[in-house]
Parts: C-alpha cells; sequence; structure tokens
C-alpha cells in the first residue's frame, strides 16, 4: 500500500514507508515506544527552555514527525523539538513580547512556518551544500556556546533560586552570589535526575533514563510532599489536543522575523544534513539531503499550525530509532501517536513532575552537547583553528545568542575564504633523474634549468590573493641574478581565474615581456580557469602556443637546456 502511494502519487508522500514489509512492524513498534519514552520528558524539558507550556513541546513533536514522515525520505530521523535551536529563537522572540505572552506564542508560530518555507525552498533549489557553511571547529564551538546558555538558564530551576534577567555573565555572577540561598530538595533532584540519565546512557542509549528520573522525581515530590517545601512543579497541563491555527501577527512582525528565520533555517539545515548522513536510509547510498530538508520544513510548518515552533532533526532520538530495530517512519508515527494519546488522557499525570528534574534532563543534554574531545584534539592539531572554537562559543556567550549565531557563521565563512585562498608563492624545481617539477622544499634536493624559473600558487586566483601573486613573482624576478629569460607559471593549483586576478595576469604578462621575460603557463588543468583565459581574453598578451600541458615541456621549449 505504502509503496503504491509513494508510487502513483502525483507528489510522492510518505516516501519512508515505500520499503515497508509487515515484517518490521515489530521492530518499528518496539523502536517507536522506545521513542516516545525518551521524547516525552526531552520534548517537555525543550518546550519549558523556550519559554513555552509542556504541551506546546508535545505539538512540535507531533509536527515534526508527521510532517517529515509525509515527506522527508530518511527511514530512522526524528524531528521535533530540539535544544540546539530552541536557547537561540527564544532569544530573538524575547526581544520581540514577552516570554509566555500569546503574543511570544505568536510570534513562534510564525517564525516555524517561515522556517518551514524556507527549507522547502532549499530542498526546491537544492541547495544541500548549505550544510557545509559551518566548518567543524566552528560547529565545536558553536554547541559549546549553546551548551553554556542551556546550563545557565537551568541552573536557577535546579537549585531552586529566582531566574536573573540579563546576559549570560549577568546571570552567572548573580547566581553565583545566591548560591548559599540553594533549595537542597531542588538540587537534589535536579542532580538526582542528571546521575540517573546519564547512567542510563551509559549503560544503552535504548534505556529511557529521562522517563525514569522524572517518575522517580515525580514520586518523591508527591510521597514527601516537597512542593510545601519549596519544590516547583509544572503544574496543570491542558489536556488539549493540536487544532491547526493561523499565527494572528502585524505584517511588519513577519518582516522583523526573517533575519532570525533564516538563521534558525541555517541551523536546521546543517544539523538535519548531518544526522541524515550519519542515519542513512540504505548504507549503499548517499543521503537524499535535499528531500529531508522537505520533510523537516513540513514539520516546522505543521508544528506552526499547531501552535508550536520551530523543529530540528536529533541526532540521539534519530541513533535510537536505529538501535532499536526501527525500518521506517512508522515508528516516528506511532511514537507521536503515543505523545497524542498523553495530551489526551494523561496530562493529569504530568501536573506534579517538578520543574528541576526538567532542568536535570536539560543540563544531560548541555553536557552531552560540548565535544571535549574534539575540543581537544582540535587544539592539538592545528591551533588557530581552535581560536575559533573558542571565538564561536564567546560570541555566543557573550553576545545576544541569534547575534552569536550569526558571528559563527561570518566566521566559518571567513574561515573558508581565507583557508581557499591562502597562499603564498611556491618555486618549482625538478626532480633528479627526471621531467617531473615538483615544490621545492628541504627534503628534496631538486634542480634548476639555467635562466628558467618556476612557480605557482596552489590556491584560486582570486581578487583576494592576485595583486600579492603578481608583486611577488615580479619581485623574485627582480632579485634574481642572472635574471631569468623564461618565467614559468605552475597553474595545476589555480582552479579558478576571477576579473580581478585575470588584471593582474594580463598586467604581469606585460610587465614581464617589456622586462625581457618569456611567460609560459603550465598545467592550466581547471576547465573553469581555461575558460577565464579565453573570456577575459588573456590569450591577447599571452600566445596560445604559450601554454603547456606540463613544466617540462614548457622548460623544453621554450627554455635554455640545463
Amino acid at each position: 500500500m505504502a509503496q503504491q502511494v509513494a508510487r502513483h502519487a502525483g507528489w510522492p508522500i510518505f516516501r519512508s514507508l515505500a520499503s515497508f514489509r509487515p515484517s518490521d512492524l515489530p521492530g518499528d513498534l518496539i523502536a517507536g515506544l522506545t521513542l516516545a519514552a525518551i521524547a516525552i520528558p526531552e520534548q517537555m524539558a525543550t518546550s519549558r527552555l523556550g519559554g513555552f507550556p509542556p504541551q506546546i513541546g508535545f505539538f512540535a513533536f507531533i509536527g515534526g514527525s508527521l510532517g517529515f514522515a509525509m515527506l522527508g525520505a530518511n527511514r530512522f530521523l526524528s524531528c521535533g523539538a530540539d535544544s540546539t535551536i530552541t536557547p537561540i529563537f527564544a532569544g530573538g522572540l524575547a526581544l520581540m513580547a514577552t516570554s509566555g505572552s500569546p503574543d511570544y506564542q505568536a510570534l513562534a508560530m510564525a517564525l516555524a512556518l517561515m522556517v518551514g518555507v524556507i527549507m522547502i525552498a532549499g530542498s526546491v533549489f537544492r541547495l544541500g551544500w548549505i550544510a557545509n557553511l559551518l566548518s567543524t571547529p566552528v560547529t565545536v564551538g558553536f554547541l559549546a556556546g549553546i551548551s553554556v546558555h542551556i546550563l545557565v538558564s537551568q541552573l536557577p530551576g535546579v537549585l531552586g533560586l529566582p531566574t536573573p534577567n540579563g546576559p549570560t555573565l549577568y546571570k552567572v555572577g548573580v547566581l553565583a552570589r545566591e548560591l548559599a540561598q540553594t533549595n537542597l530538595h531542588t538540587l537534589v533532584i535536579g542532580l538526582g535526575v542528571l546521575a540517573v540519565v546519564a547512567g542510563a546512557e551509559k549503560i544503552s542509549a535504548r534505556i529511557p533514563g529521562a522517563l525514569i528520573g522524572l517518575v522517580a522525581a515525580t514520586i518523591a515530590v508527591i510521597a514527601g510532599d516537597l512542593e510545601s517545601k519549596g519544590v516547583k512543579v509544572v503544574g496543570a497541563v491542558p489536556g488539549t489536543l493540536p487544532r491547526p491555527s493561523f499565527p494572528d501577527i502585524a505584517p511588519e512582525q513577519w518582516v522583523k522575523l526573517l533575519p532570525l528565520a533564516l538563521l534558525i533555517a541555517i541551523v536546521v539545515m546543517v544539523q538535519t544534513a548531518a544526522t541524515t548522513r550519519s542515519f542513512r536510509s540504505d548504507p549503499d547510498k548517499p543521503a537524499d539531503v535535499d528531500r529531508d530538508f522537505l520533510g523537516a520544513g513540513a514539520g516546522s510548518i505543521l508544528s506552526g499550525l499547531f501552535g508550536s515552533f520551530p523543529v530540528d532533526a536529533s541526532p540521539p532520538r534519530t541513533g535510537i530509532v536505529s538501535e532499536t530495530g526501527g525500518r521506517t517512519q512508522l515508528a516516528g508515527l506511532f511514537a507521536a501517536a503515543i505523545v497524542l494519546a498523553l495530551l489526551a488522557f494523561g496530562a493529569t499525570l504530568l501536573r506534579q513532575v517538578p520543574d528541576a528534574a526538567l532542568g536535570g534532563v536539560l543540563l544531560f543534554v548541555a553536557l552531552r552537547i560540548i565535544r571535549v574531545t574534539e575540543i581537544v584534539t582540535i587544539f592539538r592539531q592545528s591551533f588557530g583553528e581552535f581560536l575559533l572554537v573558542v571565538a564561536t562559543a564567546a560570541a555566543i556567550i557573550v553576545l545576544p545568542i541569534e547575534q552569536g549565531v550569526a558571528v559563527g557563521i561570518v566566521l566559518s565563512l571567513l574561515h573558508g575564504i581565507w583557508t581557499t585562498t591562502r597562499g603564498g608563492l611556491i618555486e618549482f624545481v625538478r626532480v633528479p633523474g627526471t621531467t617531473i617539477w615538483w615544490p621545492a622544499s628541504p627534503r628534496l634536493s631538486g634542480e634548476h634549468a639555467t635562466g628558467v624559473a618556476v612557480f605557482g600558487l596552489q590556491a584560486p586566483l582570486s581578487f583576494l590573493n592576485a595583486t600579492g601573486f603578481q608583486s611577488d613573482v615580479l619581485k623574485v624576478i627582480g632579485a634574481s641574478t642572472p635574471k631569468p629569460r623564461l618565467l614559468v607559471i605552475e597553474a595545476g593549483g589555480m582552479v579558478e581565474i576571477d576579473f580581478t586576478a585575470a588584471q593582474a595576469l594580463r598586467d604581469l604578462f606585460r610587465e614581464c615581456r617589456d622586462n625581457g621575460v618569456t611567460v609560459a603557463v603550465a598545467r592550466l588543468e581547471s576547465t573553469r580557469a581555461q575558460a577565464a583565459f579565453e573570456r577575459f581574453d588573456l590569450y591577447d598578451v599571452l600566445p596560445r602556443d604559450h601554454v603547456f600541458r606540463s613544466v617540462d615541456e614548457a622548460v623544453r621549449t621554450l627554455g635554455a637546456p640545463a
């Protein structure tokens, strides 16, 4: 049946169910039950992290699961409320409305719809490459900064202290001054749940440690009458079901939300791509990232229509589905059905869940997303990129969080540009006894050809480095004694030449000619670079027969023998 739907529908839906077989049902049901046990406390905690009541997190999980199952491709991916993006959009929304107010929720709904539309556009226009915008060091720093935000936001609940307002560092200072007022009951509950979740994770990821911890903490609150001792609880959770509605906000507020929506969409794209590539439906086939953008976008749109906030792919929950025998998105749909049933018939069971227990769950999440091993590895192997980790984390901690994330993305792009275009002038020498010309190094006792200079740049030649390349070549030629009669530019690394670089090459060719130096280009292998030579009319100043397939051919044709 699912195969027929996926094959014959004009707009294919439930593609992830196309491979379903009746024998898969037991595995999907077990995986769905496990997923629900993990997701229920996590979605409650994440919802509270964003300033929403618990049921809003359930709406996000239902919308995310249904939307992804309908239009996504990955068989395992779990989509719902996620602690990575929640602090980011919560910080942005708090600048526009009071946290927890109707206006705040309306803005969150609108944001979810906008993120969903952007994700769908990303799928339609095949923008999966956007997932590569964040380098690994920037991603590690990003997660470390988000982790600090989560820790600081949850410490008041775990310590039983009032939540201070203001920047993250100010909150840390206030909490440090008020530590003596800690409520020992809430502290024991929060740290106890953290210990249960961490212990369960260490034994087996399949054990629903968060659910076990929440149940135990709730029993302790009831049995010990801890509410009278200052332990705050979730309170009444309305047994309402998600009903489609559209946010009622002013047109100018949609415009104000656009930068935040773009920011959240980029982070969702990065995490969705990472998740679907880590848990591929078919190990022998590449992940369909663009299709999964469509599923995540549909999940955000449904979440927004259900009155909730943007959703994201969850690597831990996806791993749970994969590890517990899930075969199709029926596992996610079954988990969503369990959450729906809890809302309809069991919401009263959540009333006495202590806030500190939800804080304990989020403390575990925060500690888990800090990649300590990766940070240490980056520090040991590339100190410069370690500074990127520190700078990104610091920006997210010190600045308003959405601005910090934007800074992280800019740092990643600048780092990419720098690593792609950097590179000084490299001299090439001939490997003794061969026709191979190789970059000179202390480990290579290479040979020179009389009257010949061979230099290259192992980077795209662009406006960022063209002027420096031109001046460096002329300096080397001017300082050489005797002056070379032939200059060979080894262009194997020049995969791209832009307009500014073409003008620099044109000037270089002319100056060399005026100084009596013949210029040749070797190994112009990139088709883009070849097209640039044609497009920018470089053959007007460099004869076509001065372009060779190898340095040796250029030296034998135009240079003097060694």
